[in-house]
């Protein structure tokens, strides 16, 4: 009898149905982790063209530009804060300490738009007294940072806010910085996307600036693949040799009571 016989004989079947959808299983994972690496390889060709793209001045036409796919790109933008409409991006840390980012709209010049400024951290004492008007930048300022896209959604485990109702008060700490829904509680046109302020080495005070710490690798994906597929081929290519053994075996004698 052949090794394939063998295999689907009433004696191995079951085992070789099982042997079968392991061997599928470990080569879908294997086919998973090459989709994360193309995802991956994709998210690095994308912010890399950002980051080296030249500086975006907020202002004119690039107010209409797609800023949603221009994340990660370096801009500038000159305006006045609009601090009646300042809120807070809660659970954000400096150096272990517990606090918030303040997200504040900058009213473009010569616009009726705003872009909202990550403009950095503050300690939770500071968050919870409901005064932060000690941070306040008033007048015409400058800001230059990065674009970065809004959260339309909370990550696995992450608590959703609220929908601000018409005619209630607005929110003023947020979980994350969901553009669509903020705009709802602010009487004027956002952007598409919020500046996150890049530090200065001119300012030392609070808020603390922040930038995104970005690692542009493959990651480990592409040696996951080829584990799973080793394991699959080990599984698939050793399963007969096994029956082989197994069968070449004497049967066991019953000793005798």
């Amino acid at each position: 009898m052949s090794i394939v016989s063998r295999m689907f004989s009433r004696r191995w079947f079951i085992a070789t149905l099982l042997v079968a959808v392991g061997v599928a299983a470990l080569t879908r994972l294997g086919i998973w982790q090459l989709d994360r690496l193309d995802q991956r390889r994709a998210f690095n060709a994308r912010v890399q063209a950002q980051i080296d793209a030249p500086l975006l001045v907020l202002t004119g036409e690039a107010l209409s530009a797609d800023l949603f796919d221009m994340e990660y790109r370096q801009v500038q933008a000159t305006g006045e804060y609009d601090f009646s409409n300042q809120i807070a991006l809660r659970n954000q840390y400096w150096e272990n300490q517990w606090g918030v980012h303040l997200i504040t709209p900058l009213i473009i010049s010569g616009s009726q738009q705003a872009i909202l400024v990550d403009r950095g951290w503050i300690p939770a004492e500071d968050f919870e007294s409901g005064d932060w008007s000690k941070f306040d930048e008033p007048g015409q300022i400058t800001v230059n940072g990065v674009l970065r896209r809004p959260q339309v959604k909370a990550e696995l485990g992450g608590r959703s806010d609220p929908t601000p109702a018409p005619g209630s008060a607005p929110l003023k700490a947020w979980n994350f910085v969901n553009i669509e829904q903020i705009a709802r509680q602010i009487p004027y046109t956002l952007l598409p996307a919020y500046l996150q302020q890049a530090p200065d080495s001119t300012w030392s005070a609070m808020p603390y600036r922040t930038q995104p710490e970005l690692e542009l690798t493959e990651g480990p994906h592409l040696s996951y693949a080829m584990q799973w597929f080793a394991f699959a081929t080990i599984l698939g290519l050793g399963y007969p040799f096994f029956i082989r053994r197994q069968e070449r075996k004497p049967p066991t004698k019953k000793s005798d009571s």
